[in-house]
């Protein structure tokens, strides 16, 4: 057992291909070749979250190390074998998409599976009381991918599948899943909807993707009834409105369901420039919220939580979002500063605008029964 924060890596994810695209268009008919990279879902945005945990030598805070590749006997407990030879087979041949939004190059099975090993990594150590606490910078990511189908740039379900294999190895009970991506987390949803052992909440940018999606009245069903939470807040929050949402929907959700493991689907989306969304989030906002969720996770589960990397897609800027969260996750601070910290903070919402997002903030928890 160590106290330092695990923060799992590999580079061979950086080498998952979604071939040429033109932000998440595909190339052809009136989409011109991008210039100098190939789409949003690049490595970069990664590998300099990495470069620049090395660079400030916040490495030494942490231990940073790969993990073992999910094996097909954890895919299955998510996937159908069908999905996961079609993908193989795909894979193999040379790449393609299976989904909406979701190419891959050759050898992108493999790879996913790595990624989703990091993932399981994450939540197994953390069950397992070797590391306080847990970062998984996985790519592919995996809270847009459904049982049986690929979508938004998720080709398996990373946090689904490390949930079971947790449940399997170790018999975790309720695990709750906090995903502030700033898209909806609609696979993770879909695959939980009718369970009652894990509570699913995302918050998200109102009808940003999938494609119109705000979700409120969505809360799951069957026996899975009153386990799932969607917070969709309008384009341009900001980062009063996003700790107001913790603050009063998933603090007492939490609370309420009372988890024995908090797994938050870390997107960093969320961030004022990236070209995929339209939220105002800064360094500090990842910083804080991070906190929150650890306070929470000592609060209700023994401090037992686990981070696993999502979306983020703003090369220059993910880098410090993603150093705030190490900082978060180890309580101790690096030697670097954010050059734009200034600058998005005298960008967010004015008071009245702050104001009225808390309202309809408030309007959501008045319809809840917690």
């Amino acid at each position: 057992m160590t106290n330092k924060t695990l923060f799992l890596t590999d580079e061979r994810t950086f080498w998952h291909c979604t071939g040429v695209q033109s932000l998440f268009l595909p190339v052809g008919d009136w989409v011109e070749p991008p210039s100098g990279s190939y789409g949003a879902d690049t490595p970069t945005s990664k590998r300099r979250l990495l470069n620049l945990v090395r660079a400030a030598g916040f490495d030494a805070e942490l231990e940073i190390r790969s993990a073992p590749s999910a094996i097909r006997d954890d895919l299955l407990l998510i996937h159908p074998a069908s999905y996961i030879d079609e993908f193989k087979k795909l894979s193999d041949a040379g790449g393609g998409e299976l989904g909406v939004f979701a190419p891959f190059s050759k050898g992108g099975f493999e790879i996913a599976a790595l990624s989703a090993g990091l993932a399981i990594e994450a939540v197994d150590v953390v069950v397992s009381g070797k590391n306080p606490n847990a970062y998984a910078l996985c790519r592919p990511a995996g809270h847009h991918c459904l049982a049986n189908e690929p979508m938004g740039f998720c080709l398996l379900a990373n946090i689904p599948i490390a949930i079971e294999v947790a449940k399997r190895r170790h018999g975790v009970g309720r695990v709750a899943v906090l995903d502030w991506d700033v898209h909806h987390g609609n696979g993770t949803q879909s695959i939980f909807y009718d369970r009652p052992d894990v509570l699913t909440i995302s918050i998200h940018q109102d009808r940003c993707f999938p494609p119109g999606y705000s979700g409120f009245d969505e809360r799951g069903q069957g026996a899975g009834e009153g386990f799932n939470l969607n917070i969709p807040l309008p384009a341009g929050s900001g980062h009063e409105t996003y700790m107001h949402a913790l603050e009063q929907l998933v603090t007492p959700a939490l609370r309420a369901f009372a988890p024995e493991l908090i797994i938050v689907a870390s997107g960093l989306d969320a961030n004022a420039v990236d070209p995929l969304a339209r939220q105002l989030l800064h360094s500090d906002s990842y910083r804080a919220m991070t906190g929150h969720m650890v306070a929470l996770a000592d609060e209700l589960c023994g401090g037992r939580i686990a981070l696993v990397h999502e979306g983020g897609y703003a090369e220059a800027y993910v880098p410090f979002c993603g150093l705030a969260i190490m900082e978060g996750l180890s309580g101790k601070r690096s030697i670097v500063a954010d050059p734009e910290l200034d600058f998005f903070i005298a960008q967010q919402p004015d008071e009245r605008m702050v104001a009225f997002h808390k309202v309809l903030i408030d309007e959501m928890r008045a319809a809840l029964s917690f």
